[in-house]
């Protein structure tokens, strides 16, 4: 079953909304004035979904291989670094700011994570069966096999902007 992409951010909204942030909030930027902007999950369907959980939801988590942010020639983020969550057509939605990172494997992720990932019925049997799908699915499509020992990258974030969705 394949599923229809989300569309590419738009980066000029995005511009936008970060400005505002930033006149809002400009010790935040000083300290970490870099962001990206992206959207969650691997299709439409799952970015709106996840960006839904961040918006109404208890979504405080996210997990990805560290060799997806390798594929993509992108860093790894780091603390205090923002990130501007699109939904599926791309619109900027909300900017959220890493507060807490770990590296570490599939069989080291906790109850807690599961919890404040939010996802399903928040359990770490369902967090780990979801995961485990998408990362198989993820990792197909760029030509590699997953494994459980592949480093994983564990962050929670606040969200910090627009003010009514902030935390």
């Amino acid at each position: 079953m394949t599923s229809s992409p989300a569309a590419a951010p738009d980066i000029d909204h995005a511009a936008e909304l970060w400005s505002a942030y930033s006149s809002a909030h400009p010790a935040a930027v000083r300290v970490c004035p870099e962001y990206t902007v992206e959207h969650f999950g691997d299709s439409a369907r799952l970015a709106d979904e996840l960006l839904r959980e961040v918006t109404h939801g208890a979504k405080r988590a996210t997990a990805e291989l560290a060799s997806a942010f390798a594929a993509g020639g992108d860093p790894l983020p780091r603390i205090g670094s923002h990130w501007i969550a699109c939904d599926s057509s791309g619109a900027p939605r909300v900017i959220l700011r890493s507060v807490e990172f770990r590296l570490g494997t599939f069989g080291s992720v906790d109850e807690s994570f599961a919890w404040d990932e939010g996802e399903g019925d928040r359990t770490l049997t369902t967090w780990k069966q979801d995961h485990s799908r998408y990362w198989t699915r993820t990792c197909a499509a760029r030509g590699s096999v997953w494994s459980e020992d592949d480093e994983i990258v564990f962050e929670r974030f606040r969200v910090v902007w627009p003010p009514e969705l902030a935390d």
